[in-house]
């Protein structure tokens, strides 16, 4: 093993956060054996352990928590390099890393990863699901280059674009009465079988807010955090459940589910993407952001449940226009005219 190599890196970082050989295997899609002895012959090369073994997992020693660090910022200018050669030449290239809300991961991911796949062969997509604090952190943190996910108007940071300003949904089975109209008020959901994640949850929290100022405490007979889950149970009659509409696009196009949106109060949100500043420049990272602008877009002309269309934007804090324009990417086949601009806020 060359241990200057930065795919071999890449796995001691990987292990390092998710503190597991036996998910980092199942996700590479090798056998826990072979990362186990992968892991053995970098730390014989350290010449010490990175990781002590305990029953729930690994977890960095001192040495892995003094290495850890350096070896980020080494692939970091390593990443950035090879990027800045390959822009040179106005070809993207390299991993584009992404953490997505899982309200928000279909059907925007299932688009991106079939177009970036068609369009730009040589960029590779690395996708992970996480809750708003998760994604937070990992942009921070650099574990993750790009972040999508929801926030309510009033949060939004200098950092958040706007894709699309987007209602909430009551989700019921096809031919429920209570979602057979454009929409159903807010007290309704008053004594209603109620299927929603599971706590601690910052939207959780709201609802019940919500319900607290209107007199009742909302009625959830089952948690659950895959958004597909929810959408299952609510098809099967388990209950309702509460979504945002590009969670339900799909399903309600099909014709599985029945959505309303809820009003008094509505329940208006924002879909944000952000960039992490070490990734802004790199052209990989740039024709994947403007592909998720493209299918926002497509995505806000559809019409929603009860005839309320998503609304899309490109906008920061406050809802002030940002005035930026169109990142010049190049063509699939590799021309570079005009690749090199960079972008205006």
């Amino acid at each position: 093993m060359d241990a200057m190599r930065p795919a071999t890196w890449r796995l001691f970082v990987e292990l390092a956060d998710v503190g597991s050989i036996t998910r980092v295997a199942l996700a590479r899609n090798a056998a826990q054996s072979h990362v186990s002895r992968q892991l053995g012959e970098l730390e014989h090369l350290c010449g010490g352990r990175l990781f002590s073994r305990h029953g729930r997992g690994i977890a960095l020693t001192e040495l892995g928590a003094w290495v850890l660090p350096r070896v980020r910022a080494w692939l970091a200018e390593t990443d950035q390099l090879a990027n800045d050669i390959r822009t040179g030449a106005g070809v993207p290239v390299g991993e584009v890393r992404m953490a997505l809300m899982p309200s928000v991961l279909h059907p925007l991911a299932t688009q991106l990863v079939a177009r970036v796949r068609e369009r730009y062969p040589l960029v590779r997509l690395a996708v992970r699901e996480g809750q708003g604090g998760q994604l937070d952190d990992w942009l921070e943190s650099g574990r993750v280059d790009i972040a999508v996910g929801y926030r309510y108007e009033k949060e939004l940071r200098e950092i958040d674009e706007v894709l699309a300003r987007v209602d909430t949904y009551l989700v019921g089975p096809r031919g429920d009465a209570l979602t057979r109209h454009g929409s159903v008020r807010f007290e309704a959901l008053q004594g209603l079988a109620l299927i929603l994640p599971c706590r601690p949850s910052a939207w959780r929290d709201t609802l019940d807010e919500i319900s607290r100022k209107l007199g009742f405490a909302l009625n959830v007979v089952m948690e659950a955090d895959s958004v597909f889950l929810q959408g299952e149970l609510a098809g099967a009659g388990v209950g309702h459940t509460i979504l945002g509409p590009f969670a339900i696009a799909e399903t309600l196009r099909a014709g599985r589910l029945q959505a309303a949106r809820i009003t008094d109060p509505a329940l208006p949100r924002v879909v944000t993407l952000s960039i992490h500043k070490r990734a802004a420049n790199s052209l990989a990272h740039r024709v994947v952001t403007e592909m998720m602008r493209e299918i926002a877009r497509e995505m806000a002309m559809l019409v929603n449940p009860g005839n309320t269309a998503t609304t899309a934007a490109t906008r920061t804090r406050k809802g002030a226009a940002t005035g930026r324009r169109a990142v010049p990417v190049p063509s699939p086949a590799g021309r570079s005219a005009g690749s090199r601009k960079k972008s205006a806020k």
